[in-house]
């Protein structure tokens, strides 16, 4: 089956993983966030009485960090092409992992491009900072600042590999899925 796949980003804290839960009530096969888990043991094993926004600060060996979590993105990327759904969601896409890379200034080199490139996705929307809602946790560093920049970062790294941004107007969780699901169907 040719399964849609539609990326939902935007920068920390602007409620994608809310948006995915609750596409899910509504019967959407959606792949979660795979950093949030990747970070949590990175702090685990690192030394997390340093605050940083950078959760590369907690691991031994940063590009091998970002080649695991390319690595998890094209995974469920692959997984959706073998999926008997019609559409399906991802919080974040491949090319997050190089927007979050160039925003800490790290190297990357074709094989992040390339994975970009290869692996295309049919729609994007990205959900734009907002401080109301914005809060940070055990898995996000950032500050609200760090977000905007972020949100910047992703929005020209989906530009640079040709894609349509939509932009998710602020409201309700239900609103903002609402909109998604209207902009799809059309």
């Amino acid at each position: 089956m040719n399964t849609r796949k539609i990326v939902i980003t935007g920068g920390p804290g602007t409620g994608k993983t809310s948006i995915i839960n609750a596409l899910k009530t509504k019967e959407f096969h959606c792949f979660d966030e795979v950093i949030r888990l990747m970070t949590l043991e990175a702090k685990q094993k690192g030394n997390s009485l340093t605050h940083v926004s950078n959760p590369i600060a907690f691991v031994n060996d940063p590009m091998q960090f970002n080649i695991n979590l390319l690595n998890a993105r094209i995974e469920q990327f692959l997984q959706s092409n073998v999926l008997d759904k019609h559409i399906s969601f991802f919080d974040r896409g491949i090319p997050d992992v190089l927007a979050y890379m160039a925003f800490f200034n790290q190297a990357y080199d074709t094989t992040f491009k390339n994975a970009c490139e290869t692996h295309v996705y049919d729609s994007v929307f990205l959900l734009p900072p907002w401080e109301a809602i914005y809060k940070s946790d055990n898995e996000r560093f950032e500050t609200f600042e760090e977000a905007v920049q972020i949100h910047d970062y992703l929005k020209q790294t989906y530009i640079d590999f040709n894609y349509k941004i939509v932009e998710v107007p602020f409201g309700t969780v239900e609103e903002r899925s609402n909109f998604i699901l209207n902009r799809i169907a059309t």
